[in-house]
């Protein structure tokens, strides 16, 4: 029992422990279910203080305030349940790096049973063990970002396809480049090391080289561009928790992308090629045919394009009156809910409670925070086409402007309306 208990202290719901992930997702998934639960309580009505529950405005308000407060707990134990797996990633990654080169061995170790042992399988797996021992070196310094994963994680901290892309095309260089480097050390001079001299030559790795240059530079360009629609407003970008795997085939909402999709598939084919290559003639670099890397650069291009034309600015395109049933058509007043429609309003990876809860709409000089107001499984508002809010009495009569701001500090553009008293 004490040891039980000891365990339960040690790895509760606010476990610290750098390199164990358990605390932290018990404590991320217990913050969860409190707050679906919370949420539903609400939704149906109970739970309200008595001092605010015959005010259909006080209610709201409180109702908005208590799950904001909620979904701040549950956004923190998320990020540290994210700081807690990628440490643990980091482990793996490094330990899943050294079972490839083990698997390495064992199929070289199986296919010269019936070939025999050569030159080239001793500088295969010499070439490995030193990509693999470099591998881990610059691992360490990038530990508490995943590890071997840290180059290919955006700044919004997912994974980025075109990083994960570039990534791999220099590991398979890498691999050639030190595989005929090895070869050569181990090679007395002749007619054999004068043939793997020439497989050096740039008339045989030409198609490899393109293939490595425009991985590289799509990988540095969709950086350029997304940080300068980011910087300019033109495009919502908010940080993730965690990287996934799931962020090389979808957008920021977890939608699956077609550009994505298919620039990954290209890719992964045309490196398979030229890992089949390099293992069928270990003694130049990987020969591409051209057609595959033309390909490959038409998916980088459509890669790039989408990249460009994705996000946008939030809109607003109408103000009105948020009018019950029955409730006879006036003007806006002040004390009323009013209804703004446009698109926008909630950008891609913004629909977590904590995100939504920072939604905000400026009406004259006064900013209002869109309130939370659930529904079972859900939210009722905001949306992302529609918010509710009501008119603040600080707000003074006359023409108005209403404008929405995201919670990527986006802000749309202003639309005037008429306010009486």
């Amino acid at each position: 029992m004490a040891v039980q208990e000891l365990h339960r202290s040690t790895h509760g719901g606010g476990c610290t422990c750098e390199d164990c992930p358990h605390g932290a997702r018990e404590g991320h998934r217990r913050a969860v279910a409190a707050f679906v639960e919370r949420r539903d309580e609400l939704a149906a009505g109970h739970g309200l203080p008595a001092a605010v529950a015959r005010s259909a405005g006080a209610s709201r308000t409180w109702v908005s305030n208590e799950l904001a407060q909620s979904a701040r707990t549950v956004a923190q134990r998320s990020r540290e349940a994210g700081h807690s797996w990628m440490h643990l990633l980091a482990r793996r990654s490094v330990i899943a790096l050294w079972v490839a080169v083990g698997l390495l061995a064992a199929a070289q170790a199986g296919t010269a049973l019936a070939a025999g042992w050569s030159t080239a399988r001793t500088a295969g797996l010499l070439a490995a063990l030193v990509l693999a021992a470099l591998l881990t070196a610059a691992s360490r310094a990038q530990w508490a970002r995943g590890g071997l994963l840290a180059p290919m994680v955006g700044e919004d901290n997912r994974l980025s396809t075109s990083r994960v892309v570039a990534c791999s095309w220099s590991v398979v260089s890498a691999f050639a480049v030190l595989l005929l480097t090895v070869r050569l050390a181990l090679t007395a001079p002749g007619p054999q090391r004068t043939t793997l001299q020439a497989g050096f030559e740039l008339s045989g790795a030409a198609g490899l080289l393109l293939v490595l240059g425009c991985s590289c530079g799509t990988a540095v360009l969709v950086r350029r561009v997304v940080g300068v629609r980011v910087a300019t407003g033109r495009l919502q970008k908010l940080p993730a928790d965690r990287p996934r795997g799931a962020d090389l085939l979808t957008d920021d909402a977890g939608r699956g992308s077609f550009a994505d999709a298919q620039y990954l598939l290209v890719s992964t084919v045309a490196v398979l090629l030229a890992a089949v290559r390099l293992a069928g003639r270990p003694d130049a670099l990987p020969q591409l045919p051209w057609t595959l890397t033309v390909l490959h650069g038409l998916s980088a291009l459509v890669y790039l394009a989408a990249k460009y034309a994705e996000g946008g600015r939030p809109v607003v395109l109408s103000v009105v009156r948020a009018r019950e049933v029955g409730d006879l058509d006036a003007p806006l007043r002040i004390g009323d809910d009013i209804e703004i429609r446009g698109t926008g309003f909630v950008p891609p990876g913004a629909q977590t409670p904590e995100m939504l809860a920072r939604l905000t709409v400026r009406i004259g000089a006064v900013y209002v925070h869109v309130p939370l107001v659930p529904v079972a499984g859900g939210f009722s508002n905001p949306g992302d086409q529609v918010l509710t809010v009501p008119v603040p009495a600080d707000v003074e009569p006359g023409r108005v402007e209403v404008q929405v701001v995201t919670a990527a500090g986006v802000e749309s553009n202003r639309c005037p309306v008429e306010l009486v008293d």
